[in-house]
């Protein structure tokens, strides 16, 4: 069988990087789920685009991919619920989708002047107040103690919540599998919605996530939020380049830096389905905080308002309970 020259440097470079670091750990001091956040830096003026991470991480991650039964339960309404199934195009890499968790995005256009072409691997964002987790109604979708969010299958009932709420629409439906095929077949969310969830198994057991372990020009840095933060306004100011993933959506464990401005590159960059933008983004959740703040603060301005009504009311001379009966 011929092998074409971007296939043999693909193969190359995926080797390559796996011997240059095959037993990188995780940093020593974020091992495992202990306290405080993840986070990583992705240097864009170090990628590639040999897709090493792409394939790592649908090798490693394939034993949570779905395996739907077929034929699919006929939905209802049939119109409303409409049937998701990628289970015959798993090679389809170009896209995010239940069985493409990490693509990469080509950006081309000219910037101060000049010719740029970056190439620019995308996943799930892991937002620091992730609405996807916050939000979805059958608590499927969870935030771990490390910053990591995943989707949890077996509970999720695919209801695609957590689709519409990510400001960046990143997670994918597979219809025929989950637990709505148990519970109501024809009535519950059509299958189970699948993401990127940072390899937390890995990342339990000390171990690197897989795009960050194969990768042969080691663009990508994990470590606590904090310092990853700073190592990449630091990066940014030495090379005038730009931030992405601090400010978006109130803040997200997802830092990257580009030659371009993002204004620029969310212009020129692919979008569309399964390929997410680089605009701005508000914080998704700052109206549901605001509203959960009133929740709270309304119960108890009406106990001090009823506590300061009932206090006027039995002040005085005493016959406040007479007044009562006579008001009533």
């Amino acid at each position: 069988m011929a092998i074409s020259r971007r296939g043999f440097l693909k193969g190359g470079l995926t080797a390559a990087g796996t011997l240059a670091v095959k037993a990188a750990p995780l940093p020593a001091s974020v091992k495992g789920l202990g306290p405080g956040e993840l986070a990583t830096l992705l240097d864009l003026e170090k990628c590639i685009g040999c897709e090493a991470c792409v394939e790592a991480c649908a090798e490693v991650n394939g034993h949570k991919f779905p395996n739907p039964k077929k034929p699919f339960p006929e939905m209802a309404p049939v119109k409303r619920v409409k049937v998701a199934d990628w289970s015959d195009k798993q090679d389809v890499n170009w896209r995010l989708t239940p069985y493409n968790w990490l693509t990469i995005q080509h950006a081309q256009g000219e910037y101060n002047g000049k010719p740029y072409y970056l190439t620019i691997p995308r996943r799930c964002m892991h937002c620091t107040n992730p609405p996807c987790a916050d939000m979805c109604p059958f608590g499927a979708a969870r935030k771990l103690g490390n910053g990591i969010t995943r989707i949890h299958s077996e509970l999720c009932l695919g209801g695609a919540k957590c689709k519409a709420v990510c400001p960046w629409h990143i997670p994918e439906r597979q219809t025929g599998v989950g637990l709505y095929l148990k519970l109501l077949p024809s009535y519950a969310g059509n299958g189970v919605m699948y993401k990127c969830d940072c390899c937390y198994d890995r990342v339990a057991q000390g171990k690197l996530p897989a795009c960050i372990e194969v990768c042969p020009v080691q663009l990508q840095t994990i470590g606590p939020r904090e310092k990853i933060k700073k190592q990449a306004y630091a990066l940014a100011k030495e090379r005038g380049g730009f931030v992405y993933g601090d400010k978006e959506n109130g803040g997200t464990n997802t830092f990257y830096v580009s030659p371009v401005p993002f204004e620029v590159l969310n212009k020129d960059i692919e979008k569309g389905p399964g390929k997410p933008h680089f605009g701005p983004v508000k914080n998704a959740m700052q109206r549901a905080e605001n509203l959960g703040k009133a929740m709270i603060i309304a119960p108890l301005a009406g106990a001090a308002a009823a506590a300061l009504r009932f206090g006027r009311f039995f002040a005085g001379n005493g016959d406040g309970h007479k007044r009562g009966e006579e008001q009533s």
